[in-house]
């Protein structure tokens, strides 16, 4: 999808006249267990052997987005927003103020209250007590010709025990946290994909696919 929202950009550079429509997309998935390295990340983040990712499982990429180390797994809501950043007249650093926004707003609908922390990208709780400030949702983002891709991963019902075998997105003293963690219970994957489409859609002023 990316590609085709790319091709649709260069077609009508070349062809003023034409006008093909440039559809921008919101793509929601769930991976099997993975460690992601962000281009600046640093691989001693990872805390674990090679035989121990193949005993739980898990796998470790080096990839092409923004941050530093995450993980992905069942439970996590990941999005890869493939959005026109030049048609929406906006540069990386308001795309991920706005996921931000979006995310923010979401967890507002599901009674958590939720902020951005000061140098560091994502969705956090509690900021304002260091001790406790804990991530319920990591963003890590790349564009190319001004469309996006990556994006942000959203802990839903999420086992937060891999989180353990890293140094999340690079901190040693911060906590990650799950809606199910906050809630008490583990919670809806469609209708909390639901309720992201509709915030992210609205943050953008988007008619999303």
């Amino acid at each position: 999808m990316f590609e085709e929202v790319v091709a649709a950009k260069l077609y009508n550079r070349e062809n003023p006249a034409a006008k093909k429509p440039v559809v921008n997309h919101l793509l929601f998935c769930e991976h099997p267990h993975v460690f992601t390295l962000g281009k600046s990340g640093a691989p001693s983040n990872l805390l674990i052997t090679d035989e121990l990712l193949e005993k739980i499982e898990a796998r470790f990429y080096k990839i092409n987005r923004g941050g530093d180390i995450t993980y992905h797994g069942p439970g996590q809501i990941v999005g890869y927003p493939i959005f026109d950043l030049e048609a929406l007249g906006i540069g990386i650093k308001e795309y991920i103020h706005l996921l931000e926004e979006a995310l923010i707003s979401a967890l507002a609908d599901l009674g958590i209250r939720a902020s951005r922390l000061e140098g560091a990208t994502g969705v956090w709780l509690d900021v304002d007590q260091p001790q406790k400030a804990r991530k319920i949702s990591a963003i890590g983002v790349r564009a190319s010709r001004f469309v996006s891709m990556h994006g942000f991963a959203f802990n839903v019902n999420t086992n937060l025990e891999y989180f353990r075998h890293i140094n999340p997105c690079g901190f040693i003293d911060k906590g990650v946290t799950s809606l199910e963690k906050e809630l008490g219970a583990p919670q809806s994957m469609e209708a909390v994909k639901d309720l992201l489409f509709k915030k992210l859609s609205a943050a953008f002023g988007l008619t999303l696919a």
